[in-house]
């Protein structure tokens, strides 16, 4: 079974990473998307809520599963029997840091390969820092997060 894991604090999830997982699909029998617990980032939105958002997302495709970590992502391949890291590409500076993630990646565990994907040209502006700071200052964000996220149940 070919599994890949998509990880982030998605803190919110927004559409560029949507874009991303559905442009993955096609290549996985099953897509973990996984919320990394970091504690030295303050998160703005609550483990629940960002769980909920990206299940309600994601709610019609059975093969995604949404779970949260706090280890190094490599370790949960290996803990899961996972061979993909799904990353998501906006510009070069993504590409560059990517990269070399990818290369630490690949020496923590040499059994998982790190799979990029571009985001939809229309999407590449959009970031959870993005979201995050319209919000802060009272805009509408509406355009920025998945429709069906549930996002403005909160």
């Amino acid at each position: 079974m070919k599994i890949g894991i998509f990880a982030g604090s998605f803190d919110p999830i927004t559409r560029g990473h949507e874009d991303v997982v559905l442009k993955a699909m096609p290549l996985f029998d099953e897509i973990i998307i996984a919320i990394g617990e970091n504690f030295d980032k303050k998160s703005s939105f609550s483990l629940e809520d960002r769980k909920r958002w990206i299940s309600n997302t994601f709610a019609d495709y059975p093969k995604v599963k949404v779970i949260s970590y706090e280890r190094l992502t490599v370790d949960v391949c290996k803990k899961l029997n996972i061979g993909y890291i799904i990353r998501g590409l906006r510009n070069t500076l993504d590409f560059e840091y990517e990269s070399l993630m990818a290369e630490a990646n690949k020496r923590l565990n040499p059994d998982v390969d790190t799979v990029f994907f571009l985001s939809a040209p229309n999407l590449r502006f959009i970031s959870s820092t993005l979201v995050r700071d319209v919000l802060k200052n009272g805009g509408d964000v509406s355009d920025f997060v998945p429709k069906n996220s549930g996002f403005y149940e909160k």
